[in-house]
């Protein structure tokens, strides 16, 4: 696949993500699934349709089915944040949260070390726990 193809496809997804956000806030479910199922029939291996379906079929009650489509958009491909976060908010018996039509829903999971490498007057390292609250 080309760049331009890839770029092209990308914003393909983002134009269905935004489309089946805006149809699920209005209520109107039945046209929103016909938008989903046909981006399924033209990209059978994306995750994004089966995501948002997933987000549709847990609007309308369906929490059973909603999870196998979030499933399968992980299966397609696990580095899908999305799918991803709506397994894991709307896989516990309290779910809390909105769950993620798209990367832009997902928060940005900053990993802090909080461990340092010092160095002795003797060049040997120690590894020191670093201080990772502000006000300390």
């Amino acid at each position: 696949m080309t760049q331009q193809n890839k770029n092209k496809s990308e914003s393909n997804h983002q134009t269905l993500c935004n489309q089946v956000r805006d149809l699920i806030q209005s209520g109107q479910y039945d046209d929103c699934y016909k938008v989903i199922v046909e981006e399924m029939k033209n990209s059978p291996h994306a995750p994004e349709p089966h995501n948002l379906l997933g987000m549709l079929l847990e609007r309308r009650g369906n929490h059973l089915l909603a999870m196998k489509h979030f499933r399968v958009a992980w299966n397609l491909d696990p580095t899908y944040l999305p799918a991803r976060l709506n397994l894991n908010v709307f896989g516990t018996f309290f779910s809390k949260g909105t769950g993620a039509y798209d990367e832009s829903d997902c928060p940005v999971l900053e990993e802090k070390n909080p461990y340092t490498v010092e160095y002795d007057k003797n060049n040997i390292g120690h590894i020191v726990r670093r201080n990772t609250h502000e006000n300390e």
